[in-house]
């Protein structure tokens, strides 16, 4: 008799082969397809009329194949870990594992960064015409540039701010004022911050994964953070900087509410607002935080005290902002009529509200674009109340509520091109949805119970000729004592389906790193 692979999900065709994997090489595909007819359709447009003002459509880039000192490194980076970062992601103790995560992470996007060159990749970005390096002089009297800040928003206006510094709010120009106020000088000193503090918003995310979900999906999603093509943008964009600090906000959040901390709900407040004082579109991030209060009710309820500090910490930037002058609800007003002064009104709403999830894709990898796959499966599993582990439905619903922000700054027509960079912070959140792929699920299969006999679930390691390494992670996650796979979730949640082995988990992870390295060496990224 032809039966149903226990690795196979709900409804999987009789021919053996597993539908979960075809269903997510076909998500990986649509993928594609949207990349191919945003590239095709702004090529198109751009050629004829030019009005997207993007070259190499619908990224910010034009076509320069080129190789650079970092080509050797970002290699090494990228096989290294694909070669051994799910197991290490496994084996390793969890205080050894986030700081490991950042460190690869800061590696891997230090590298593509010099692929470009110390110049040209990370010195010379941030003091280009439109960049906040070229204002530090004007910030001499920090008090005065505050109160005057809008008066310099619009074009027309005399001495009017480059067009980062308009489309922010001072607290971003201030950081690399006080970077160069404590000595560290020029382009070169705030690359370097960008892509060292940029890259902790990995460990961040990480971090929220555990104390919502479980530390087993955690584990499984460390490696898919380190290779993010997103660190093609990450590496000397002010957009990173931004970026860590919003998922460090998240991250306090979350251990606030799942520990019943003051501090860290305090810290939480205090980082939300330097947020938004660092980025308009970060209020956004408000969309994140509340799955993350969702998930964390219990927590809440159990200790209501955690809204005071979290409230005031909320409160101390924009308190602090306001009364030494800055008005941020003017200056955001000031800031869309300073959009629709430039070319964004210029640019087709009808083309980038499609092409800038083409972006997206771009951002996160096709091996994201099967991880929501997955994330919609799992939430329609968990509506229609059949079997399966609450962790998975609890990460799902964190994943779903950083694309709703995404699409909510896509819908609003104020993020019309250069998305790769600037949705970076609500990017960074999809990328756990990539933990769902080592998840296939069978027919009635439940993490509480397995039905397979224990020699059944032995007989695929007795089978496996991979190096030791090889276990763990790519065959459930980093043993207990007892043999079971670790979670942070509910106690009672014990086994657990038969899981993929490595191959699939690194077929995703390399395509992830191809993608990346193709984009870099391929393209010259600008902003």
């Amino acid at each position: 008799m032809n039966r149903t692979p226990p690795s196979a999900e709900p409804g999987a065709a009789h021919s053996g082969v597993p539908r979960g994997p075809s269903r997510d090489l076909y998500a990986a595909g649509a993928a594609v397809l949207l990349v191919t007819a945003a590239v095709l359709v702004g090529r198109h447009i751009q050629g004829t009329s030019r009005t997207l003002f993007a070259d190499w459509p619908p990224l910010l880039a034009s076509w320069e194949p080129h190789l650079g000192p970092g080509t050797p490194a970002a290699v090494l980076v990228a096989i290294t870990t694909v070669a051994y970062g799910p197991a290490l992601a496994a084996r390793l103790p969890w205080r050894a594992l986030v700081p490991l995560t950042w460190g690869t992470a800061t590696a891997w996007t230090s590298s593509l960064a010099l692929v470009d060159g110390w110049q040209r990749g990370i010195a010379g970005r941030l003091t280009t015409p439109h960049e906040y390096l070229q204002v530090i002089d004007r910030f001499h009297d920090i008090p005065a540039a505050l109160r005057g800040f809008t008066r310099h928003i619009l074009l027309g206006s005399p001495d009017h701010w480059p067009a980062h510094i308009a489309g922010h709010p001072p607290a971003a120009p201030l950081t690399f004022v006080l970077l160069d106020r404590i000595g560290l000088r020029g382009g070169g000193w705030a690359g370097v911050w960008c892509i060292t503090v940029g890259a902790t918003a990995c460990a961040a995310v990480l971090v929220t994964v555990r104390a919502l979900a479980d530390e087993e999906l955690a584990r499984r999603a460390a490696p898919f953070l380190v290779l993010a093509p997103a660190a093609v943008w990450m590496g000397t964009s002010a957009d990173a900087y931004f970026a860590a600090v919003a998922a460090w906000a998240v991250a306090l959040l979350a251990l606030a509410v799942t520990g019943r901390s003051l501090w860290r709900a305090g810290a939480s407040g205090l980082l939300f607002g330097l947020a938004c004082y660092l980025s308009y579109g970060l209020t956004l991030v408000a969309l994140i935080a509340a799955a993350v209060l969702v998930l964390g009710r219990h927590g809440i309820r159990g200790r209501p005290a955690l809204l005071v500090p979290l409230l005031a910490g909320l409160a101390v930037v924009p308190t602090a902002f306001t009364l030494a002058g800055f008005d941020w609800w003017e200056a955001y007003r000031l800031l869309v009529t300073r959009y629709h002064q430039g070319v964004g009104d210029i640019r087709p709403y009808g083309y980038w509200v499609w092409a800038n999830l083409a972006c997206t894709v771009l951002v996160t990898g096709l091996a994201t674009a099967a991880g929501l796959r997955r994330t919609g499966a799992v939430l329609v599993r968990h509506r229609r109340g059949a079997p399966g582990r609450a962790a998975e439905a609890r990460l799902a619903l964190l994943v779903s509520a950083a694309l709703l922000a995404l699409l909510v700054a896509d819908l609003s027509g104020m993020s019309k091109a250069e998305t790769e960079r600037i949705w970076l912070p609500f990017a960074l959140w999809l990328l756990p949805a990539c933990a769902f792929l080592a998840l296939p699920r069978g027919p009635g299969s439940s993490p509480k119970s397995s039905t397979s006999p224990p020699s059944s679930r032995l007989l695929p390691q007795v089978l496996d000729f991979s190096p030791k390494f090889s276990t763990s992670l790519e065959q459930g996650g980093p043993p207990r004592a007892g043999g079971t796979p670790t979670s942070r979730g509910d106690p009672h949640e014990q086994g657990g389906p038969p899981r993929t082995g490595g191959a699939p988990v690194r077929a995703w992870l390399t395509a992830q790193a191809l993608l990346a390295l193709l984009l870099n060496h391929l393209l010259l990224t600008r902003w």
